[in-house]
């Protein structure tokens, strides 16, 4: 399995980013796919997740912001993201289940 983010920089608040997650080596169209983050100092934590149907669970500090997408026919997933602010700055890693594979992460940094 393997999962390549792309997509991360450098924004000012306000500003928004999106990211892409292209998979290999699984059955794209039957995974859950999930986009997580993990802030310097802080545990690792969901930011939204879509299902193989196209069911979307997003964070709480999502709601509103972000959108999570996925295109079965590139084995991608995305996540718009809108409106950042700083306490978005993050590493963001994209993930599949139910093997539980990771990527290698992209880093989104947002400027006050």
């Amino acid at each position: 399995v393997q999962l390549v983010e792309s997509g991360g920089g450098l924004v000012q608040a306000g500003g928004s980013l999106r990211l892409s997650c292209a998979a290999s080596g699984i059955r794209f169209s039957l995974n859950v796919m999930g986009w997580y983050r993990q802030a310097p100092g802080k545990q690792r934590e969901l930011v939204a997740a879509i299902t193989s149907w196209g069911s979307t669970n997003y964070a709480d500090f999502a709601k509103g912001r972000f959108t999570i997408s996925r295109d079965n026919t590139k084995n991608t997933v995305y996540l718009q993201m809108d409106n950042l602010n700083a306490d978005d700055t993050a590493v963001y890693y994209c993930n599949v289940r139910p093997s539980n594979d990771w990527g290698q992460g992209t880093q989104v940094t947002v400027s006050s």
